[in-house]
């Protein structure tokens, strides 16, 4: 493996990479608003020489190099969420900024930054003539923000592809994560009967029903499931909702939503049935649900799904994780720290729901996700670039 040379092309394309990153951020792309950031990946991967480029009916982009037995893939989700307050970012948030070692603006880290250093990391391996017998996808997803996992479970169940594994580029400080806590999207619902408020007795508060059960759920919370490498299972009540006529009367409904982190050991039914046997939940008659998603992607498909995105881990003695560390080790002659992520991922369904072998690596730090003045590093760039290019030699010799 040709671990200098794959470097020395990282850091020479590490403008390139800068200029499609701004590019890319220039184009506010928050789920299902992604057509014409996907645009403009689709003429980056033709102009630096990938053999395929399609856009799937959901608005997915896939890249192809090669055309060998065994299918990689890695993956980056090219949406983003909004700005949210702009009074907090000192710059623009799309046209951003760069200096000698950073770049800004919303995407930048979660995370553009990984598509931008897996296009060159296709032109790398043409460039240096690494195909074998290997087929490589580098795939733009949608809709990861609002539904993680979505594009995967089209990308499997309808596009009929399906990797030996995914690299997910989604940001881990340059380390190797091989897992990371699930999640599930629950509704609680109270009723009741609404009467005028100058005479509550004569009605039935659902609000009232609902309280004693915020203050059992944030005591469950306490004793969740606890897991040695993920970490402890938590909840939290995310939203409240109601139903009155008025102001001047007695709600008739009360519903809140709750954000389930899920741990190794836990599933859906176990999380739903926890919430079910509460005393203050069976006292209320209160109904315990998994919210749906159906919410159109910007090709106007619907792909509904329940909001339920399991929990994987990848085995550290996997071939796979075992690539990643020899790649790691090949390029930066150190040691990597393998960890886990603290958020979700598209591996929910690559390998959650389908049990299709997941490994992360990717530019940017996990902790400008979603935060305001969100940066990512060239280094970074150049680094995780190397490393995608050489993951599918190395894999391949694994094997043997």
């Amino acid at each position: 493996m040709e671990f200098n040379k794959i470097l020395e092309l990282s850091k020479k394309y590490e403008p390139e990479m800068t200029k499609f990153l701004r590019d890319m951020i220039r184009i506010p792309s928050e789920s299902s608003g992604e057509e014409l950031v996907v645009l403009r990946i689709k003429e980056e991967m033709e102009r630096v020489g990938f053999d395929e480029v399609r856009i799937d009916k959901m608005g997915n982009i896939i890249g192809r190099i090669g055309n060998g037995k065994h299918v990689i893939a890695m993956d980056a989700h090219i949406d983003t969420v909004g700005i949210g307050e702009i009074k907090n970012w000192l710059f623009d948030p799309y046209e951003g900024f760069e200096d000698e070692s950073k770049i800004g603006g919303r995407g930048v880290s979660d995370q553009e930054g990984g598509m931008a250093s897996m296009v060159y990391a296709g032109k790398i391996i043409k460039e240096l003539g690494l195909e074998s017998d290997y087929t490589l996808l580098i795939t733009g997803t949608v809709q990861e923000e609002d539904c993680d996992g979505l594009c995967w479970q089209y990308l499997i169940e309808e596009e009929k592809i399906k990797p030996e594994f995914v690299v997910i580029t989604e940001p881990t400080s340059l380390n190797i994560y091989r897992g990371h806590r699930g999640r599930m999207e629950i509704k609680v619902s109270t009723t009741g009967i609404s009467c005028h408020g100058s005479a509550p007795e004569r009605g039935d508060n659902a609000i009232f029903k609902m309280a004693p059960i915020l203050i059992e759920l944030e005591e469950l919370n306490k004793r969740l499931l606890d897991n040695a490498f993920l970490g402890k299972g938590t909840l939290t009540v995310s939203e409240i909702f109601y139903s009155s006529p008025s102001r001047c009367a007695v709600a008739d409904g009360c519903s809140i939503s709750i954000d389930r982190r899920l741990t190794d050991g836990e599933t859906f039914m176990s999380a739903i049935k926890e919430i079910q046997d509460l005393p203050s939940v069976k006292k209320a008659n209160a109904i315990v649900e998994m919210y749906d998603y159906a919410r159109p992607s910007y090709t106007g498909l619907i792909y509904p799904t329940k909001s339920y995105f399991p929990t994987w881990v990848l085995p550290e003695e996997h071939v796979v994780c075992k690539t990643a560390v020899k790649a790691y080790e090949g390029l930066f002659e150190k040691k990597p720290l393998v960890d886990k992520w603290t958020f979700s991922t598209n591996a929910v369904s690559i390998m959650g729901r389908h049990n299709i072998p997941c490994i992360g690596f990717g530019p940017g730090k996990e902790e400008q996700a979603h935060a305001p003045n969100e940066i990512t590093y060239k280094e970074h760039l150049v680094k995780a670039c190397a490393m995608y290019a050489a993951i599918p030699s190395i894999y391949l010799n694994e094997l043997k």
